[in-house]
């Protein structure tokens, strides 16, 4: 995460804090990819969605994937999904080149991922404990557990009291909380965000974006965020989630102390990829669409 050998703490269980040290920056867990795309092209009928996409991400990195409607930002997530397969080049989950997977195939490799979507995709007819829940019952885990996780999850985005709440009851910000919750049950290695803070006031999106940077400092989470918004660049790139000495969740400012290097962006424009840096970089680059696009209206 971080270009100085400071401690990494992570958060675990409520207030718990794990503090693990013992793994070795050069360990193959880390630098090999946890996502690789290699030359993916996919399109739809004459419609180009994807011209030789290629990019990786390592373990506890995010990748900020920006474009605008249309640019194939939303069709990478599918990929990874297996909901989509693509016309040629390969895809990799942890290794596991996945390109031509059945859908029974994807089983086991869905359970390494969270997927939070743009709305948080409730089941309006069920509580706060039972979306959340919903993916444990499916696996037919014991009840006591249900509970235990559940709890555990709300409590990280903040819902705890709300968990007998209708999704109805729920403000659009709660919602997106809610399905980050649900997303988070299994411990997932990759946590895969479409437009998580689209349509919500700027306060509420910082806290979605505090949450995706405590998952990624805190819980060394792998991820993509797919966004139109510099504001949530700013906050994901700028910003990292430490462990103070009274336990409690603190953010602070790259340059203060320390110099974040587990985050980039990559740009797409018609399919294709036409930025992949640090955020440094997108804001000094000259090209007039991507300054456009940083600095104009998108």
């Amino acid at each position: 995460m971080l270009d100085d050998e400071q401690e990494k703490p992570i958060m675990a269980d409520g207030n718990e804090v794990i503090t693990d040290f013992e793994e070795p920056i050069n360990d193959r867990n880390r630098v090999a990819p946890v996502i690789e795309f290699r030359d993916v092209h996919l399109a739809f009928d004459d419609k180009v969605i994807l011209d030789g996409v290629s990019f990786s991400i390592r373990r506890g990195e995010t990748k900020l994937i920006l474009g605008r409607s249309g640019g194939g930002k939303s069709t990478t997530i599918r990929l990874i999904l297996g909901l989509l397969k693509p016309d040629s080049g390969q895809i990799f989950i942890d290794g596991e080149d996945i390109t031509g997977y059945t859908e029974e195939d994807m089983m086991h490799v869905r359970q390494k991922i969270g997927m939070v979507f743009q709305e948080g995709a409730l089941f309006d007819s069920i509580s706060v404990y039972e979306n959340v829940a919903y993916r444990l019952r499916e696996q037919n885990v014991e009840e006591d557990e249900i509970e235990h996780e559940v709890r555990r999850m709300l409590r990280f985005v903040d819902l705890e009291d709300a968990i007998e709440k209708m999704p109805a009851e729920l403000s659009g910000g709660m919602r997106r909380r809610v399905g980050i919750a649900r997303a988070l049950v299994g411990d997932p290695e990759i946590v895969l965000y479409d437009e998580p803070t689209a349509g919500l006031d700027p306060p509420t999106a910082r806290t979605i974006c505090e949450l995706a940077i405590k998952l990624r400092d805190l819980q060394d989470v792998s991820s993509i965020f797919v966004t139109h918004e510099m504001n949530n660049v700013g906050y994901l790139s700028s910003e990292y989630a430490i462990i103070n000495e009274q336990g409690e969740v603190v953010f602070e400012k790259e340059g203060e102390r320390l110099c974040l290097i587990n985050t980039e962006v990559i740009m797409l424009r018609d399919g294709k990829v036409i930025f992949n840096g640090t955020d440094e970089q997108l804001r000094k680059h000259r090209d007039p669409y991507i300054q456009n696009f940083v600095y104009g209206k998108n």
